[in-house]
């Protein structure tokens, strides 16, 4: 018994700085206000990961993701960002708890481009189409996650 308590306690601890650190950072998400898909996505993020979105409406979206940046062909209606990274786009709030947690070398954020249907934000019915969220940065460009 003593070593089941001695083991989980500091797996338990970990996992609460983890959540702390996901929760207390400043989510900023800058949008077109004429786009309502966006609203959406950050209702996702504010769900799934018990946060707060701070959003900020922008007529100039391109201006934003070339201050952040987001390569041209990653692009999408939205940026986030949040704790030194950019979110491009409806990437799903797993991924973005995944990246703060592990912080990978290299990541200056994550993208999932254009506006894939069944992606968080552009739900409709049981439609879906395939899409992957991708890792940029100086480590280059990756697949971080598929969604089929």
């Amino acid at each position: 018994m003593t070593f089941r308590r001695h083991f989980l306690a500091p797996a338990l601890l970990a996992l609460a700085a983890c959540s702390s650190v996901a929760q207390a950072a400043t989510y900023t998400m800058f949008k077109d206000p004429n786009c309502g898909c966006c609203d959406h996505w950050a209702d996702h993020v504010r769900e799934g990961m018990a946060t707060e979105v701070e959003v900020v409406q922008s007529a100039d979206m391109a201006a934003v993701k070339d201050e952040h940046g987001v390569p041209q062909d990653l692009r999408s209606c939205h940026t986030l960002v949040v704790d030194g990274f950019v979110i491009e786009g409806h990437v799903p709030a797993a991924d973005i708890e995944r990246l703060l947690a592990e912080r990978p070398e290299g990541v200056r954020g994550l993208a999932v481009p254009g506006m894939p249907v069944g992606s968080p934000g552009m739900e409709m019915g049981d439609r879906v189409q395939p899409y992957q969220v991708i890792a940029f940065g100086d480590a280059g460009i990756s697949v971080y996650a598929t969604y089929n």
